[in-house]
């Protein structure tokens, strides 16, 4: 990877949205708990969550990712409180349709996502990139059950 590309995938706005992620940490007495992990770099997110009326009323993340993945579980975490499963579940859609198949970046509260469209070019890092909506998905689910 060259160095100007390298550049722009890890830009000031990416760097600036990793050194305020939401919400981190764990929560007490989550109603369910959910970690995802990507298998090509390693980076992992577990999510902690308590539902009310079923929107997410309580909500902890434990994030050990790369600059891509932290960036997206901080723009997550800032509008997550009140969300119900099925916003979560389109912003995650729109976000994945945005680097695979060359969509819209999410608007609405995930406006800042736009800030991960270099990432397109680095498909090895779109899992990364997913991890806490995946892992906040899994947790809803579980503490639905």
């Amino acid at each position: 990877m060259a160095e100007a590309d390298l550049m722009q995938l890890y830009s000031r706005r990416i760097l600036a949205l990793t050194t305020t992620i939401p919400h981190l940490g764990t929560i007490e007495a989550p109603d369910a708990s959910a970690m995802r992990r990507s298998p090509h770099c390693g980076s992992s997110v577990t999510v902690h969550l308590g539902l009310q009326d079923g929107r997410i009323a309580r909500f902890g993340q434990e994030v050990r990712a790369c600059a891509l993945g932290q960036a997206s579980a901080s723009v997550l975490g800032s509008a997550v409180i009140g969300m119900d499963r099925a916003t979560i579940a389109d912003a995650r859609d729109r976000l994945s349709a945005m680097l695979k198949q060359d969509g819209p970046a999410p608007d609405g509260p995930f406006a800042e996502l736009e800030a991960l469209l270099p990432a397109r070019e680095y498909p090895n890092r779109h899992a990364s990139i997913l991890l806490a909506w995946d892992a906040t998905l899994e947790a809803m689910d579980k503490a639905a059950a």
